[in-house]
This record gives structure tokens, sequence and C-alpha cells, in this order.
């Protein structure tokens, strides 16, 4: 019988130094997008709680303090744990010590990286996971290629010019539902998505789910992407 994970780790650890002013004095999650009043993580983890989530664990490190500080004086619609690593563990190394944290090792979780702002379902990504009996499943993103396109035909004339395409490929979209087994398969130091994930994609036990149609979704890299992210979530409200 599926049910959907409860649990859910929210890897904040990162420099975001590409986001610099906005992060020279707070980690990348607590950056706010425009117009909102309220940091990334705030959305990460209201749309987590809406999604049935109780329980999360926030993984932080670059000015961790900042990030606490915020959790503890927001009224949150889950329960936070916040841990944070005491010398660099590596990608995998820092979600398998976030993981040892949720109340119930021995059951499903989510995980998410803390600068992505999207909205979908997670319980149908949950039931996707159980369908194919996946150790580990990635949602899929296709993003918008960030250039003008242009389309030729086979002599080489100039056919179509076409604005922001999306992109031919899915890519890692940083949202992952873990079965209870993945955390030991996860390596003590170092990258798991050079290790683990390699490895489980070799054994058929690594699953992919694309984001249904127009689901929304953007990684908050540069200061292009906050004013970009405004500019959606004005043109949702109006």
């Amino acid at each position: 019988m599926h049910t959907s994970p409860t649990q859910a780790v929210v890897l904040a650890g990162g420099q975001g130094s590409r986001l610099r002013p906005y992060t020279d004095d707070r980690p990348k999650p607590m950056v706010e997008i425009p117009g909102t009043g309220t940091p990334i993580i705030g959305h990460q983890l209201s749309w987590l709680a809406a999604e049935g989530v109780t329980d999360a664990v926030v993984s932080c490190g670059h000015l961790a303090e900042v990030l606490q500080e915020w959790l503890e004086s927001a009224d949150l619609p889950l329960k936070v744990t916040t841990v944070v690593e005491t010398e660099p563990l590596g990608r995998g190394g820092g979600l398998k010590y976030a993981a040892t944290h949720l109340p119930a090792p021995d059951r499903p979780w989510y995980a998410t990286n803390g600068d992505i702002w999207t909205r979908f379902s997670l319980r149908e990504m949950a039931a996707f996971h159980d369908e194919r009996d996946a150790v580990a499943t990635l949602a899929l993103a296709r993003p918008r290629i960030p250039w003008g396109a242009v389309e030729t035909d086979t002599f080489g004339h100039i056919t179509d010019f076409v604005e922001a395409p999306p992109s031919p490929y899915l890519i890692n979209a940083g949202v992952y539902v873990f079965s209870a087994a993945f955390t030991e398969l996860l390596p003590d130091l170092g990258d798991h998505e050079r290790t683990t994930f390699p490895r489980l994609a070799r054994e058929k036990r690594l699953a992919g789910f694309p984001l249904p149609q127009g689901a929304y979704w953007r990684a908050i890299d540069t200061a292009k992407d906050l004013t970009e992210a405004a500019k959606e979530l004005a043109a949702q409200r109006g």
C-alpha cells in the first residue's frame, strides 16, 4: 500500500557566490523572492507542508546562524530540525549526515536543494517512485535555454527565430524521493551524483519523474533568476 513520505531533507548549505551581493550576509536559501517578503526556504517549507510533510531536516552550512535564526522566529507549517556539518562532507556525505536526523529512518523521504523554487505534486512523484520499485527517484525539469534559437533548413537558409526555447534535454530538478534503503548507499564523504546515482542507474533502480506539463520550476542561481521569478509570480497573480 502506497503512502507518501512525511519527512524531508532540505539542503541549504550552499555559498551562493553567483548571487552576490544578496548572499554577502545570508545563505542562498535566505534570499527573498522580490515581492513576496519570504525567503526561498520559506516557500519550500510551505510547499512541503502542503504536500503532507510534517518533519523537515534543514542542512545548513554557509552563514548557518542567519538561517537558524530565521527558522526559529518564523511561524512554520511543520517541525524543523537544523543540522550543521562540522567539516565539509561533500554533497553525498552532507545528505547522509542530514538523513541520520530524520525522525523515521526506516521510512521513505523527500529531499530538495535549497535554491529551487517549484510547485508540483510530490504525492504523484512518490506514487511514480513506488510503481517503479525504485531506490531513488529524481524530478526532471526541461528548462528554457536562456538564448534565442535559430532554425535553418538543410541548405542553410534561416527559417525561424525562437525566443528562449525549451531545452531538448531533461535536467536533474533538485527534488528527490528516496526509499529508506537509500541512506546506507550514500558515501560518508564525497558526491553521491558520481557514485551512488550511477551505480543505481546501472542496476535500473534509479527513476526519473518528468515534471508535469505547466509545473512551475526555477533554480535561483543568479540575480537574473530572482528578477525572472518575481516577474513570473506577478504574472501568475495577475
